[in-house]
């Protein structure tokens, strides 16, 4: 499978986000051509500040790996990810990050800051990004769109 088939799968992940009210990010976790995390955003659902897409995938990724270092997996989302989730994949010693849009106020990946690279730190995570990164910033667009829209006629 390339990058974008499993861009395609972390879309799918935030349009489920978006059917239940949570702003649409979705990832995947993939160690050796297999997913074996999967998650996406249920902040609102979840009511937990650190229940975002990348979390969720990395925690799923580590209990299937029974280990907290997910050396060797690449982390699939479909927005550039916080600091919080940055530092999170530094930490967790993720191989490689694929992500779709880019985040230019929140990204620290590229945007914001480039946390992935940070050479002070004891691992650096690989980086592409972009990969179906107009789809996925269209996913994020529609969904704010409709919640203006909503709010407007409330």
């Amino acid at each position: 499978m390339t990058d974008a088939d499993f861009m395609a799968v972390a879309l799918e992940l935030a349009a489920t986000a978006a059917s239940l009210g949570e702003v649409p990010v979705g990832a995947v976790a993939v160690r050796d051509e297999q997913i074996i995390g999967r998650g996406y955003n249920r902040r609102e659902i979840d009511k937990d500040p650190f229940s975002h897409a990348e979390f969720n995938a990395m925690r799923e990724a580590a209990q299937a790996v029974g280990a907290w270092r997910l050396t060797g997996v690449t982390i699939y989302v479909t927005l550039e990810p916080c600091a919080m989730c940055a530092g999170a994949l530094v930490q967790s010693r993720v191989s490689r990050l694929v992500f779709g849009a880019m985040d230019p106020k929140a990204g620290a990946v590229g945007s914001l800051y480039n946390l992935a690279a940070d050479p002070r730190h004891n691992h650096r995570v690989e980086v592409t990004g972009g990969v179906m990164g107009e789809a996925c910033s269209q996913a994020l667009k529609t969904f704010f769109a409709s919640l203006r829209a909503r709010t407007k006629t409330e």
